[in-house]
């Protein structure tokens, strides 16, 4: 058995068990691979991968049990070396962060901004996505941290912590009918117009279901988008009243738009940061997680990373206040 081999049958399920992509990505051949696939599993003395002609066509039982192990695997693999880099070479490597666009276009760049300026030799990459590909992002080790907001439970294979609390605003043009509303507006007022917000499952779109819900109400919701700003725009060509995140409203680049505090229609979200349990945290991602939440320090996150399960890392921040935005 091999750490190549276990290395191709992790890239192979990457790539939806397409070999030819698999070989482009790692730089060799599709036999190559093959040939490493079919050595292994006669080494094994099992199937890893099912069938049909030349072309894969699942993955067996057994298959995900092992692909599982030798991810824990390769991710120790990559630990070691990470550990031998912190003490070689603390200040240069590389960063993968997998998020949505409203953290990346409006929560992170000062971060970023500042976390570059101290650390010119870290290759800074930035993915963006839904739930869905953040987490399968950072479960596969092409992520270093996933920052989200909805659909936690995706996020079972990683410790997520909590950052900070934000909530939504109302957003009109300066003609229509709510303009005049402000800090009086209500469910009511809001269900009486078709509504242009986020697509569901993402950022923070649950808690808008259940405040319409609460009321006996039903959203009628005529256009989704998972960038804030394009859900800005079509609320300028008067489609609809635009519900999005607060943070993601500009006074200066909006200022054509009326903005209405909608805090007290909505629950807060949670927006959270995570990463795979058993990594080995660079000095700098320390750093980098502290710059982004600074109640999450060094001392905190080490602890929070040994606790047993998501539920011992919640019960640890309960009495935390974490900052609203």
């Amino acid at each position: 058995m091999k750490l190549q081999q276990l290395k191709y049958i992790v890239e192979v399920l990457n790539h939806n068990l397409n070999v030819s992509a698999t070989a482009e990505s790692l730089y060799t051949s599709q036999p190559g691979i093959s040939k490493q696939v079919r050595m292994l599993e006669d080494e094994l003395g099992v199937q890893i991968f099912g069938r049909s002609g030349k072309h894969l066509t699942h993955v067996t039982s057994a298959g995900n049990e092992i692909i599982n192990i030798a991810r824990e695997i390769l991710s120790k693999v990559e630990g070691i070396k990470a550990v031998a880099n912190e003490h070689t070479l603390p200040d240069q490597g590389k960063l993968n962060i997998a998020t949505t666009h409203t953290q990346a276009r409006y929560a992170l760049p000062n971060v970023i901004q500042g976390f570059m300026q101290k650390y010119p030799a870290v290759s800074l990459h930035m993915h963006q996505g839904t739930p869905q590909q953040i987490s399968d992002a950072a479960a596969r080790g092409d992520a270093d941290f996933a920052i989200a907001t909805e659909a936690l439970h995706l996020y079972g294979d990683l410790i997520m912590l909590p950052c900070y609390h934000w909530n939504r605003s109302i957003v009109v043009t300066k003609d229509h009918p709510l303009a005049k509303k402000g800090s009086n507006i209500t469910v009511q007022d809001v269900a009486k117009y078709p509504l242009i917000t986020y697509v569901f499952g993402f950022t923070g779109r649950s808690e808008l279901d259940k405040a319409f819900n609460a009321h006996g109400l039903s959203p009628h919701i005529v256009f989704t988008a998972t960038d804030a700003d394009v859900i800005k725009t079509y609320v300028r060509l008067g489609l609809g009243v635009g519900v999005l995140a607060t943070m993601a409203v500009d006074e200066v680049t909006d200022n054509d738009l009326v903005c209405i505090d909608a805090s007290h229609l909505f629950e807060a979200s949670t927006t959270k940061i995570g990463f795979r349990k058993g990594s080995f945290l660079r000095g700098y991602m320390y750093d980098f997680i502290e710059r982004f939440a600074p109640h999450l320090t060094k001392d905190l996150v080490e602890r929070a990373s040994l606790m047993r399960n998501q539920e011992d890392v919640d019960a640890l921040f309960e009495h935390t206040e974490l900052p609203v935005k």
